[in-house]
């Protein structure tokens, strides 16, 4: 049976190494070159063809390091179901910051992300999206929850709104000012990530972000975060991998096989897993 391999940078690494002895399922590795990987899956016909997944380890249940040193999370669990139905490939994973997915797939170090990526414009003109969804991912106002007077996004006007620089809700709050004279002041998170935010937002420093109740009810269950969201979803964007333009036939199988996880209940299991509820489906 095939396995998947981890290849942990930044961060990551730290993290591994208090895990050491979780097995060599976990075993960091070095990828290398997501094409000369390829090259050498090609070399020999009878060997499956290497897909390196680019993924992070900050996002709690999605794709984060448990208290065994492992990767695992709702995404992470995805692909390796998927590894499982393609043999003519083998998945393995490598980890990185958030911010630097999009850049190791332009630059081919990585052939797919896997981190609950949203269409936008700026993405489709660069990238392959796959057709299927796999997640639906309700976006909503989130702020601290004693506070009562932000009830919806007009309410952020003359805020200061937290979220990831390459994040979508990072787009979705600049089109939101595009058409309303740069209302809302939007703050990047710094290289604590989703811990950035958490702490700007308890401590006032900020006045809400961007996120969806699953994440909210981790974030207050494991840290104390003292979040709640509000109002309406404001997005209820479908959640896709990415891929290189010239991965079309990788995209197709992903597809094929995502379309049997669905029909099977397999994907409605790992979301409600993972997630607390099938996200699957729209809320």
């Amino acid at each position: 049976m095939k396995r998947l391999k981890a290849t942990f940078i930044l961060a990551s690494v730290l993290l591994l190494a208090a895990g050491c002895g979780s097995g060599a399922k976990q075993t960091a590795t070095d990828a290398g070159a997501a094409g000369a990987a390829s090259a050498q899956a090609n070399s020999n016909p009878t060997k499956p063809k290497k897909v390196i997944v680019g993924t992070g380890t900050q996002f709690k249940n999605i794709c984060f390091i448990d208290d065994k040193g492992n990767l695992t999370g709702y995404d992470v669990e995805l692909i390796r179901e998927i590894d499982k139905r393609l043999p003519e490939y083998e998945f393995e994973f490598k980890t990185m910051d958030f911010a630097n997915l999009l850049l190791s797939l332009e630059t081919s170090k990585i052939d797919l992300i896997a981190h609950q990526m949203e269409v936008n414009e700026e993405r489709k003109a660069k990238f392959l999206f796959n057709d299927e969804a796999y997640n639906i991912f309700p976006n909503k106002v989130v702020v601290h929850k004693d506070r009562n007077d932000i009830q919806s996004i007009d309410d952020l006007k003359g805020k200061k709104v937290i979220v990831g620089a390459t994040s979508n809700a990072s787009v979705l709050l600049q089109d939101y000012n595009k058409t309303h004279n740069n209302a809302i002041e939007i703050v990047y998170t710094g290289s604590g990530g989703t811990n950035d935010a958490i702490a700007q937002l308890k401590s006032g420093r900020v006045d809400a972000t961007i996120g969806t109740q699953f994440a909210v009810d981790q974030r207050n269950r494991d840290v104390d975060a003292q979040q709640k969201t509000v109002g309406p979803a404001i997005s209820n964007s479908k959640v896709y991998f990415i891929l290189r333009k010239d991965e079309t036939g990788l995209k197709t199988k992903v597809d094929e096989t995502l379309r049997a996880i669905k029909q099977d209940g397999t994907l409605a299991k790992l979301s409600t897993q993972w997630l607390g509820a099938d996200y699957t489906v729209s809320q």
